[in-house]
């Protein structure tokens, strides 16, 4: 199995810095590794909004790795590092399915787009993730 590990943050001020969301996701992978035949497919890291998706170039690479079929399994460090909308998660849910990919996130073990129950919770978790970005907007309008 080929993983590919994604962190994303959202600006580059705010000391914000991927190695943070990096780290235990290389060591998830290093765990997967002693488990099963896992090799590592990449680390993809932007640093952007999630909803800038021109700007989120290593993104856009991970979903061309894995449509060409050199990725079968993407890590992130939580949902919403990669998602914010229902309808980009399932599409974009659609287009690695088809090319033999699931999804998992570290922060959300629930998460796993490779069984059935893991994918419902994921359409779930991005409805939260969507209403929590939206509020936080209507908040941010409000002051």
């Amino acid at each position: 199995m080929r993983v590919a590990l994604y962190a994303r943050v959202s600006t580059a001020d705010k000391d914000q810095n991927p190695e943070t969301q990096l780290r235990p996701l290389r060591e998830h992978l290093a765990a997967l590794a002693h488990k099963a035949d896992v090799e590592p497919a990449g680390e993809f890291v932007d640093r952007a909004s999630a909803d800038d998706l021109r700007s989120r170039r290593a993104w856009r690479t991970l979903l061309e790795l894995a449509h060409h079929r050199r990725a079968d399994l993407v890590v992130v460090w939580k949902l919403d590092r990669a998602f914010r909308s229902v309808l980009d998660g399932a599409t974009t849910l659609q287009a690695l399915r088809t090319a033999g990919c699931g999804i998992r996130s570290l922060q959300e073990p629930w998460i796993d787009t490779t069984t059935p129950i893991g994918e419902a919770l994921y359409h779930i978790t991005l409805a939260w993730a969507q209403l929590e970005q939206r509020q936080l907007a209507e908040r941010v309008r409000a002051i």
